[in-house]
């Protein structure tokens, strides 16, 4: 017993040695097997970070509050107790640990959180997400990140007229529209009088920045601008009767009876006179009091009034009435306005100048180009184009026909004319002259005026005398959290806003949207959280109407996109490096070598922000596969600040991005994070939506986050987006032009990337050889998929790792868990009990493998010794064995007791009736032999001990039939 206890401890020190050997192994491999969150780890030590100490802040401080102020009745008064308490103590108790600023002025080395970029291999990350909040509802977890989902925060629009259920944007007007080589080319040619491109700043001379739209006039913008505007048609227009609503069941007038009413009646061709360009309005959303103020660009105009002899009403003041008359006459609903609007042209939204002395300059030169204008037109001119046009847009390429001058167009929304109605006469030879005048030579114009005989500064472009200039170091990493509504507060050294980005693709195609969608997921079904019906909301405030898609033909007459669904996670800015940006080419050699997991989201909560826009949040889990990824664009391709500065292989910078150098995941937004950078997972689903009261809201929100709860419950652990056909496996990331265009998609772990734009998907970009000279040692193919698998080889045991799975690999850990604590146990037993007095847990090992080198030794030598022993038998032969055997019976018969001599001679007898069991008879004296003490060389076999048991009992047998036959 006691050598098999040796045996075993050998063992037992081979096993734990291999297991060892094993887990340094792999920690030397790089791969981080913690879990994705180590929450609970916080709270059993009682910790609290700084970070968390300001989760409900999202500038620098904090708050006991939400943004606005509740009031002291309705939904928001009834959901502020199951916030307010819970966090009004935790900031008094953590009040003086409070940091004020993690990004900005002084420098905070923030440890733990500045590793190199190449020191954490993203591909290595466990997947999954978010679970520590779990448990939590989406109603719970809205306040947790300081929001409120009680109501809604637009105002609501109660008053006004009580059949009128939906808002509307459709109207009948004057197109401005033009088509240009730097804009869009798809872009109807509908105005020859006006060069709209010479009052629009293209270049951003004066201009620092507007919302995504960018200029509504001037043709639109082209898909690869270096802004990333929206790639939409001139637009340019302006109103002469609001039709609103398109639904008639909500109020609203069907486009069947507003072709109706205007084929009744006949108009004579309008003509418009220019007058002058203002700023101011409204604006985007709340400018603080360190940004600079936005605004609206807007183009006035007016129709010329023509009176007939002896008429007190002119021929416009007639068309209005007759047109009032016909909308009544096909019963238009009540939506329709009841009066004509003001005629303008809206320029541009949420503009941002770089300082006062810039806004006073562009007006200058613009309204000094609207001055030719009016000196090319003193009466006015009649809006037309020698061209041809089909509409609308889906068919603007087939049966074109002649455009003609003095035309008024229905405008289902701002960019789609679905019906042109011509005027009932021909132009006269004085308006044809003005028509067509831009078809000579007008540079005598611009020549002959030199100054602006018309007042402008009270427009509202000078309204505020006060002097402002953008300071571009009061930049902060917040303001990656932007209203797309409005225009951005560029970082220095950059000089042209721009709205590319990388982020998770989620649109959908489905038969109610533009077949021109592309589906990029089928975990989540966003029609579930909107409201298409109007059973919630009254209106929208922007153009743009549901985001995820909006329908062809929708009652409100919102822009019909395709689904844009998407989540942002870091906007690089412009895409051209002359004005301190990043090149699109640049751009996706540095998104090439980042080598990022599976990418994990999880619904958090449904809201609607202080913008007013309607936001679905997802859980922001700075420990997982994003959190990473977010770290290391950070720190790639952020911007340098606050002594952090960027690295990439590549060398290839951006000034424009809206992220720092230094900012992380873990100061994002969420109760775990700091509440002070970029990090913030958000999908917007509609901009400045009203609701139809608090109530109404409140139901909407209540609604939309009871299916949250259903895909929490769902995706406990977060789900890796993807389909069949785009990114099978889940998880991809994507390259954004802009929201409208997905351009480059990246599969993790280096899986590849692929063109995906416009709907159409090219191969990938694995090339099969470099597209330089001199193969891939060639520096310039290092960005090749190929060269950089070459250059940069994953090591096999880590391919080996990951092929595990993390079934497999937690199945790997526990057995080796399993292994070593076994082991361990079994040398604490032999300790305790074999270890000498005094003799301590490391002496006794040390000794204990000491004697087993010795034990295994000398076994070795008793082996050999055998096996000299057999080699010699054989060559004498087996005379030599039978004479060993005799002599060896005849030793073990002299060893019995004397008082055995019967015993003897039976057993003689015996073996003369069982002459053919010699053999075993051979192996019962030998088993004796080593029994009773022999040469010291027995063995301790349970079957020799077995085989000798059975030999005498069959001696006895043979014995007893001895006896009988006797």
């Amino acid at each position: 017993m006691a050598r098999f206890t040796r045996v075993s401890s050998n063992r037992m020190w081979l096993t734990i040695i291999a297991f060892a050997s094993i887990q340094l192994h792999y920690l030397n491999m790089g791969v981080d097997a913690k879990l994705a969150d180590r929450g609970r780890l916080v709270k059993m030590r009682k910790e609290q970070t700084s970070a968390s100490s300001v989760m409900n802040s999202r500038v620098f401080g904090k708050r006991t509050k939400l943004s606005k102020e509740l009031p002291i009745e309705g939904p928001k008064y009834r959901g502020k107790d199951r916030w307010e308490a819970e966090m009004s103590n935790h900031l008094r108790q953590f009040d003086e640990t409070v940091e004020k600023s993690a990004l900005r002025g002084s420098k905070n080395n923030h440890d733990g959180l500045h590793e190199n970029y190449l020191d954490r291999g993203l591909g290595n990350q466990l997947t999954g997400c978010c679970s520590t909040y779990s448990a939590y509802s989406a109603d719970n977890l809205c306040y947790k990140y300081g929001e409120n989902c009680a109501t809604g925060c637009e105002p609501s629009h109660d008053s006004g007229d009580g059949d009128c259920q939906m808002a509307g944007l459709s109207f009948i007007g004057v197109s401005f529209s033009v088509n240009t080589a730097s804009g869009n080319p798809y872009s109807y040619q509908l105005c020859d009088q006006f060069y709209m491109e010479n009052i629009i700043d293209r270049d951003y001379e004066y201009v620092m920045s507007m919302d995504e739209d960018g200029w509504l006039v001037g043709a639109g913008y082209k898909s690869f601008d270096f802004s990333g505007k929206m790639p939409y048609i001139d637009s340019s227009h302006t109103e002469l009767l609001r039709v609103g609503s398109l639904d008639p069941e909500y109020g609203g007038t069907t486009i069947s009876q507003v072709y109706a009413a205007m084929s009744s009646i006949s108009f004579s061709p309008l003509s418009i006179f220019p007058e002058y360009v203002k700023g101011g309005g409204k604006g985007g959303s709340n400018d603080g009091d360190d940004e600079v103020p936005s605004g609206d660009i807007t183009f006035i105009v007016s129709v010329v009034e023509e009176f007939e002899d002896n008429d007190n009403y002119s021929l416009y003041e007639y068309f209005l009435d007759n047109l009032f008359n016909a909308m009544d006459a096909v019963n238009g609903g009540p939506c329709m306005d009841d009066h004509d609007t003001d005629p303008h042209v809206s320029m541009s939204r949420g503009v941002k100048f770089k300082s006062s002395y810039h806004e006073q300059q562009y007006f200058y030169k613009v309204n000094l180009e609207v001055a030719v204008w009016q000196s090319m037109y003193p009466n006015g001119v009649v809006i037309g184009s020698n061209t041809k046009a089909n509409f609308p847009p889906n068919e603007a390429q087939k049966n074109r026909s002649y455009v003609g001058y003095g035309n008024l167009y229905f405008f289902f929304d701002r960019l789609n004319i679905t019906k042109a109605f011509s005027p009932s006469r021909e132009l006269y030879n004085a308006e044809s002259y003005y028509s067509t005048l831009t078809q000579n030579d007008v540079s005598s114009f611009y020549a002959s005026t030199t100054s602006i005989d018309f007042n402008y500064q009270g427009s509202g472009s000078q309204d505020n005398n006060n002097y402002y200039e953008h300071n571009p170091y009061s930049w902060n990493a917040n303001m990656a959290m932007h209203d797309m509504t409005d225009g951005w507060d560029l970082p220095p050294n950059c000089y042209q806003e721009g709205e590319t980005f990388v982020g998770i693709p989620l649109s959908r195609a489905s038969g109610s949207k533009l077949q021109s969608s592309s589906t990029f997921q089928t975990q989540f079904d966003f029609e579930q959280l909107v409201d298409r019906n109007y059973t919630y909301m009254k209106e929208f405030g922007t153009n743009h109407g549901w985001l995820i898609g909006e329908m062809i033909n929708n009652g409100p007459g919102s822009i019909v996109d395709k689904d844009t669904s998407h989540i942002p996670i870091f906007y690089t800015g412009t895409t051209n490096p002359d004005m301190g940006g990043i090149s699109l080419s640049n751009l996706i050699k540095v998104l090439k070598k980042i080598d990022f997991g599976t990418l994990y989201i999880k619904p958090a909560f449904l809201f609607q922000d202080e913008d007013g826009a309607v936001k679905l949040q997802f859980e922001a889990d700075s420990n997982s596969a994003m959190g990473y990824l977010y770290d290391n664009l950070c720190k790639m391709l952020g911007l340098s600040w606050n002594y952090d500065s960027p690295y990439n292989d590549v060398g290839a910078y951006t000034n424009c991005a809206m992220h720092a150098a230094g900012d992380r995941a873990a100061y994002g937004c969420g109760p775990e994070n700091g509440n002070q950078g970029g990090f913030c997972p958000q999908m917007t689903l509609g901009y400045r939506v009203a609701f139809q009261s608090d109530d109404h809201a409140a139901a909407f929100f209540e609604r939309g986050n009871n299916y949250v709860d259903y895909w929490r419950s769902l995706y406990p652990s977060g789900a890796a987006v993807g389909t069949d056909s785009f990114c099978p496996n889940g998880g991809c990331l994507g390259l954004f032009l802009n929201r409208y265009d997905l351009y480059q998609v990246f599969k993790p772990d280096m899986g590849g990337s692929w063109v995906e734009y416009n709907g159409a998907t090219f191969a990938p970009t694995i090339s099969p050889a470099p597209t330089s000279d001199g193969g891939c040692d060639n520096p310039h193919n290092s960005h090749l998929d190929k060269c950089f698998r070459k250059t940069s080889p994953r090591r096999a045991p880590t391919v080996a790792w990951d092929s595990l799975g993390p079934v497999g690999q937690l199945s790997v850990f526990l057995v080796s868990f399993m292994a070593v604590t076994l082991s361990a146990s079994i040398f604490l037993a032999r300790a305790r009990k074999r270890r000498r007095r005094g003799e301590s847990y490391m002496g006794f090992l040390l000794r204990d493998m000491t004697n087993g080198k010795k034990r295994r030794k000398k076994k070795l030598r008793k082996k050999k010794k055998r096996k000299d022993k057999g080699v010699e038998e054989s060559l004498l032969g087996a005379d030599a064995k039978s004479s060993r055997s005799n002599r060896s019976g005849s030793r073990s018969r002299s060893r019995l007791p004397p008082t055995a001599p019967r015993s003897r001679s039976k057993s003689k007898s015996g073996r003369s009736h069982s002459r053919p069991r010699e053999s075993s008879r051979h192996r019962s004296r030998s088993s004796s032999r080593r029994r009773d003490g022999g040469d010291g060389e027995s063995r301790r076999s349970s079957s020799s001990k077995h085989r000798s048991r059975s030999s005498s009992k069959k001696r006895d047998d043979g014995e007893h039939r001895s006896r009988s036959s006797s």
